[in-house]
């Protein structure tokens, strides 16, 4: 039996999705506040889809954008104020706007227990280590899991894969979702997937990204990985410094994407020898992508080969999660807890 909501819960998750979707409030909505037509949809064509991304947005980044002027970015901003309110917030406030955060199991008890309950949203989670790890396998479980309603460990909604390294395999998903007893053909269709060959594809996509979360419930979006074309193009340490501002803004964008539509961001990411480790007897592997992407993320993984199909996960960095390290098991169901 494959699961089906029933007609209540099916409304109920309608009616969760419209409130989480009207908080996003349109680039459109300038246009009552005097902002012509031609220039939002300028706005639009270069990434800023809602009107919270105005406030995000840097000046000088949007007077670059072909036709928009200092002046009219001094309006824009201000229209986009009386609709937002960008400001200061109580600590309380605060409280009350992260109760929207959803967490997403990860198909592993001991994993979640790990993340304190799952992979947030309105967050960058990392995941780095060597090849063969579980890294990609916990993108896939994830997948189908953000499709299950919340009660479920969910987020009622669909999913962005974008795959740089050519690794994202159908059949897995398919396995993964007769574990979880869902539609294999209708978890494949609510994941939106792209090939990234390059970081110009990857910042457009980004912007695309954008635009169909506007028009869907999105929960998770995944890039697997995310160093794999930085890498590739930038090599040297003459473009190093390139490469590091290039990546800035694309993680920038990301986080941005994770606070304005209330979904989680998953990355892997690549690890490369540390010789200095070496010398102090420490752990030779280290991230790629230095401290630009270090202070990006918000939850940072160190994911580890064990025995057999068994991978080492430890919490390598969390701004309200202690140190820790769990075990869990590769199976054709995706991620599991050891000995299920």
């Amino acid at each position: 039996m494959r699961q089906k909501a029933s007609k209540k819960q099916e409304h109920e998750e309608e009616g969760e999705e419209v409130d989480e979707r009207q908080t996003c409030n349109p680039i459109d909505e300038l246009q009552s506040h005097g902002i012509n037509a031609a220039d939002i949809t300028k706005l639009r064509q270069a990434g800023i889809c809602t009107v919270m991304s105005v406030l995000m947005c840097p000046k000088k980044e949007m007077v670059n954008i072909k036709g928009i002027t200092d002046q009219k970015a001094e309006k824009i901003f201000e229209a986009a104020q009386k609709i937002e309110n960008g400001g200061f917030c109580t600590g309380l406030q605060l409280v009350e706007k992260r109760k929207k955060i959803k967490k997403l199991s990860t198909g592993s008890t001991a994993l979640d227990t790990l993340l304190g309950g799952g992979i947030e949203t309105q967050a960058i989670t990392e995941a780095f280590g060597e090849f063969r790890t579980g890294k990609t396998q916990l993108a896939n479980t994830l997948s189908v899991i953000a499709q299950l309603p919340v009660s479920k460990g969910g987020g009622s909604g669909k999913v962005v894969f974008i795959d740089t390294e050519g690794t994202f395999r159908p059949e897995r998903i398919q396995k993964i979702a007769q574990r979880f007893e869902l539609d294999p053909q209708e978890v494949l269709n609510n994941i939106i997937y792209a090939r990234a060959h390059s970081v110009d594809l990857l910042n457009t996509l980004l912007l695309q990204a954008a635009a169909i979360m506007l028009q869907e419930p999105f929960t998770l979006l995944i890039i697997d990985s995310i160093m794999a074309p930085f890498r590739v193009e930038y090599s040297g340490r003459g473009e190093l410094a390139e490469r590091q501002q290039v990546l800035n803004k694309v993680l920038n964008r990301l986080q941005k994407l994770s606070e304005q539509f209330n979904v989680a961001i998953y990355m892997t990411n690549q690890v490369t020898a540390d010789p200095g480790a070496a010398m102090a007897y420490g752990d030779t592997k280290k991230p790629v992508g230095g401290n630009i992407i270090a202070h990006a993320s918000t939850t940072r993984l160190y994911m580890k080969k064990g025995k057999g199909d068994q991978r080492i996960c430890r919490m390598y960095d969390s701004p309200s999660l202690p140190e820790a390290e769990v075990v869990f098991q590769l199976a054709e169901g995706g991620i599991v807890d050891v000995g299920d």
